[in-house]
């Protein structure tokens, strides 16, 4: 009876440690929570929300992604407007990547509660560098992003977006 008692102790043992070692292994190399701090990507993310991240990514236009900030120990959470390459333009607040015209449907409550006549976003142009990408918080008056820090290295990045766990009502797939 203490022998078969012994085993089964051992047997939930390394069952326990297996448990904590792929759980380690899993945040570590492929997914991630984070916690959005601040407004810069309202509407689309508000305080407090709860996220995964993926760690094993292919970056693309409008892919949110997390990256430690330039010149801080933060990271933020923003949405990639431009890959390396690309000629990115702001006109009369309309986004065109290399020439081409992109409806921001992302911003578009935002835009409806600013005043007649008013810019959401200030007008510039920018080619982004090689190794690098151009970032736009949703709430684009109050983000600190590339209009302000520059472009950042693509080696920065934490990952990518996948899902938000909470809060429960807002449950999904980001867009």
């Amino acid at each position: 009876m203490y022998e078969r008692s012994h085993t089964e102790f051992y047997s939930w043992l390394r069952s326990i440690f297996i448990a904590f070692l792929l759980a380690i292994l899993i945040r570590h190399y492929l997914f991630t929570p984070v916690i959005v701090s601040g407004q810069s990507m309202e509407p689309t993310f508000e305080h407090n929300n709860k996220l995964v991240i993926s760690k094993i990514y292919k970056i693309h236009h409008f892919d949110m992604i997390v990256f430690h900030a330039p010149g801080t120990e933060d990271d933020f959470i923003k949405r990639v407007i431009g890959l390396p390459g690309d000629v990115i333009e702001m006109v009369d607040d309309t986004l065109y990547i290399n020439g081409e015209e992109y409806e921001e449907e992302y911003i578009q409550s935002v835009k409806a509660r600013i005043g007649e006549g008013q810019k959401l976003t200030e007008d510039f142009a920018i080619r982004v560098p090689e190794g690098q990408l151009f970032v736009l918080g949703d709430n684009r008056r109050n983000s600190m992003d590339s209009r302000v820090l520059g472009c950042i290295d693509k080696d920065s990045v934490v990952g990518v977006v996948k899902f938000r766990f909470a809060p429960i009502r807002e449950m999904g797939v980001p867009k």
